[in-house]
């Protein structure tokens, strides 16, 4: 049965540090290690490795939210040095050591076991229709390993609502650099400062910028108006609105106890982040 919006945003928030520990230090010292130039490398390999050895175009689209050319500096590149099983392999393998390091004693709590259980039968259990990249992380070997199987799970909750949530801007005229720069805006961060496009040539960040103004999302000081507050906000609820079919599979007591779970590891990647 469908659970209420705020408990599957909340998983949301739990997912999220759990499956990216992906991109630690941890893993990319592994993917450097097999001949990777740099973080990107192995950002690209490992994330775009299901999809199997798709051109830079298709993995742009599903990934959606990178610049035109940035996903081309990479693939094909990286098959060159390995090929898409032995990305996996190698994500996989860096991750779960990444998230037993972070999590230290938690690694070997039954709980652990229980809440990795939970975790795997609702990423298993969602339709694959239109989501491209969970259906590609579906079609791989569920670990048997705990730490690494929960972190699998999380992976897959995490690209199920990822491919929602593109699916969620696409139907509201937002592309991806302009999903970026209304991130940085709800952070109230000027989007020239903010991580994932600050490196963007000044003209190219400026125009998209201009075409936010133009349809009335943001001001003149580049914060959002009213319209584009309502805009952001009804994208998120889609958002979690899209990614709530994972999660029908379990029971009310189900989703709490998953909750009441990941919580302290969730915590704890966070503080070994920060």
């Amino acid at each position: 049965m469908p659970h209420p919006q705020a408990k599957i945003h909340r998983m949301f928030e739990l997912v999220e540090p759990i499956a990216t520990v992906s991109f630690s230090e941890v893993p990319n010292e592994a993917f450097l290690a097999v001949g990777m130039r740099n973080y990107w490398d192995g950002y690209f390999a490992g994330r775009a490795a299901p999809l199997g050895l798709a051109p830079a175009g298709v993995v742009h689209a599903v990934f959606y939210n990178f610049a035109d050319g940035e996903v081309a500096r990479h693939i094909p590149w990286v098959w060159g040095k390995i090929t898409p099983q032995e990305a996996i392999a190698v994500r996989e393998r860096s991750s779960a050591a990444a998230l037993r390091q972070m999590i230290g004693e938690l690694a070997d709590s039954p709980d652990l076991v229980r809440v990795a259980d939970l975790a795997t039968r609702a990423a298993l259990s969602a339709p694959t229709e239109g989501r491209v990249l969970y259906a590609g992380l579906r079609a791989l070997d569920v670990p048997e390993e705990p730490v690494a199987r929960l972190w699998h799970a999380a992976t897959l909750l995490r690209e199920h609502r990822g491919d929602g949530h593109n699916a969620a801007l696409l139907a509201h005229g937002i592309g991806g650099t302009e999903a970026h720069v209304l991130l940085a805006v709800s952070l109230g961060m000027r989007a020239e400062e903010f991580g994932r496009i600050h490196h963007l040539p000044k003209a190219q960040l400026a125009a998209v910028i201009d075409g936010l103004r133009d349809r009335g999302l943001v001001d003149a000081a580049g914060g959002f108006t009213d319209a584009g507050r309502a805009i952001k906000e009804r994208i998120e609820a889609l958002t979690d609105e899209l990614a709530a079919p994972a999660y029908e599979v379990l029971s009310a007591d189900e989703i709490d106890g998953l909750v009441a779970g990941l919580e302290p590891i969730a915590a704890a990647v966070a503080a070994a982040d920060d």
